[in-house]
């Protein structure tokens, strides 16, 4: 199974993050802006939480609160769960599913190398399905 950093090497090399200093309501901008679902949180070039349109909706949007006078760090999920470049995509897919989590962030060491999905998992799988069955059906013809 490949490691995680070749699912890197298929995005934009932009750490899309957000400080802890800033509103829920940039956040959501930025969210839009980049059409993803969560953003890192960085403060000093250190990766200190995750700010998620589920964090938005539970922390914020039920709770009453307002998006542009609460801060990241007020809502977002402070115990990140991360992997290494050499995790290999079986097993970020199962902690991801195991912890029910959507985004996982890559680091080796301190430095933050980027953030997979779920949907990079999922799209991975199934290239990789792809190509076995057009191996199997070429075998087959042959």
């Amino acid at each position: 199974m490949k490691p995680v950093s070749e699912l890197l090497k298929n995005k934009d090399r932009t750490l899309w993050h957000v400080r802890p200093e800033d509103s829920v309501y940039a956040a959501l901008e930025l969210l839009a802006q980049y059409e993803v679902g969560a953003l890192m949180v960085m403060d000093a070039g250190r990766l200190v939480g995750v700010f998620s349109e589920r964090d938005y909706t539970r922390k914020v949007a039920l709770q009453g609160r307002n998006s542009r006078e609460t801060k990241v760090a007020e809502i977002m999920s402070c115990q990140v769960l991360s992997v290494g470049s050499r995790t290999d995509v079986r097993e970020a897919m199962r902690l991801m599913s195991e912890r029910r989590i959507r985004h996982l962030p890559v680091v080796d060491g301190a430095m933050v190398l980027g953030m997979i999905s779920i949907r990079d998992l999922l799209d991975d799988i199934i290239a990789e399905q792809d190509a076995t069955i057009a191996q199997l059906e070429s075998y087959i013809q042959t």
